[in-house]
């Protein structure tokens, strides 16, 4: 199944629940075949502008939703041919597996012959042709999942819109159907808008990630960009942990107290300053010869690496990732050294 795609854009889209503003007026554009993450806490407006894109929720005036060259503000979700998929399934228990799936078509009054044959196609792109016929009830709380995806694919969407839809599963079931997902919607090259608050998700599924906090959107990037270029401090602790520098900048380095770092000219400032880096673009070595020293406060072994709590080195404890095979213990003096290009200036 190959659907056909089309763009999306939102223009000053507001929302306001009884005298409350949810969601500031934002400007957002979706390509077409895209597949864009909206990210951010729980209040932040992830989930009102999904709904604004699906008809649940009609924006304030003056703000306008299309679909391609048409303008669907006013037109209700039935009418937009738009597919969602919720963090709770809402699949009927009394209907087995394949009448959820066809329960749509059955309603559109679809020719049987190929209703039967859509089904039958969706059920083998979810890796379900063997439980056609089973109960719901019996069903993993993966396999129900992807029932829910098939059935908003029955009717070969113009945008699918999933909200948090991997919340309520364990996390390795959940890691194991991100990454079906994302093949999946790859290649379907359906128009896909993406709501969590997990990180994880996000860099995994999303071309493009929307960071938002209380209403607003903070940045639209790359999973890449979004990393390693945060637009301020929110994003950049929402889509990861940094370690915070500060001190004193003098003759183009950063002297705080657990040393002096060297940084590049187009980074240094002058007097009270601060700079940040993730905890992978650093290093710990000797102390002796080290930029910055401090002291082994706590150590997590994570398997692949080990995750290092440095004090002292400044003001604030570091987080440092470390090699997994390293061995520490709490209250040695250990050196930082961080590489030039992990360096980050935040506002």
């Amino acid at each position: 199944m190959k659907l056909s795609p089309v763009s999306i854009a939102l223009s000053r889209c507001a929302k306001t629940f009884h005298g409350t503003r949810v969601l500031e007026p934002i400007d957002l554009t979706i390509g077409a075949g895209e597949t864009l993450v909206l990210l951010g806490p729980s209040g932040c407006g992830k989930t009102t502008t999904l709904r604004l894109i699906a008809g649940l929720e009609m924006p304030d005036a003056g703000g306008t939703v299309s679909f391609g060259e048409d303008d669907v503000t006013h037109l209700p979700i039935e009418r937009r041919q738009v597919g969602m998929v919720f963090q709770r399934d809402a699949l009927f228990p009394n209907l087995n597996v394949r009448q959820n799936v066809g329960y749509s078509l059955k309603i559109a009054k679809v020719e049987p012959t190929l209703a039967r044959r859509r089904v039958d196609e969706l059920l083998a792109m979810m890796q379900l042709d063997a439980h056609g016929d089973k109960p719901i009830d019996q069903l993993s709380g993966g396999q129900r999942q992807r029932v829910a995806l098939a059935r908003a694919l029955a009717r070969e969407p113009r945008v699918l819109l999933l909200d948090e839809p991997l919340t309520a599963l364990d996390a390795r079931l959940r890691d194991t159907l991100r990454r079906e997902m994302n093949a999946l919607l790859r290649g379907l090259g359906v128009t896909t808008v993406y709501v969590t608050h997990d990180r994880a998700e996000a860099m995994e599924l999303g071309e493009r990630i929307v960071v938002m906090s209380a209403g607003r959107i903070e940045q639209i990037d790359t999973p890449r960009d979004i990393y390693y270029r945060p637009a301020n401090r929110h994003v950049a602790q929402t889509v990861g942990t940094i370690n915070r520098l500060a001190g004193q900048w003098r003759l183009g380095s950063l002297m705080t107290t657990g040393g002096t770092l060297s940084v590049p000219q187009a980074l240094a400032g002058n007097g009270d300053g601060e700079i940040f880096f993730r905890p992978e673009d650093a290093r710990l070595v000797e102390p002796n010869h080290a930029s910055l020293v401090g002291i082994v406060d706590g150590v997590v072994f994570l398997g692949e690496r080990t995750r290092v709590t440095v004090s002292g080195a400044a003001p604030e404890a570091l987080i440092i990732d470390a090699a997994g095979r390293i061995e520490l213990a709490r209250g040695q003096a250990v050196g930082i050294e961080i590489a030039e290009h992990g360096l980050i200036v935040l506002t």
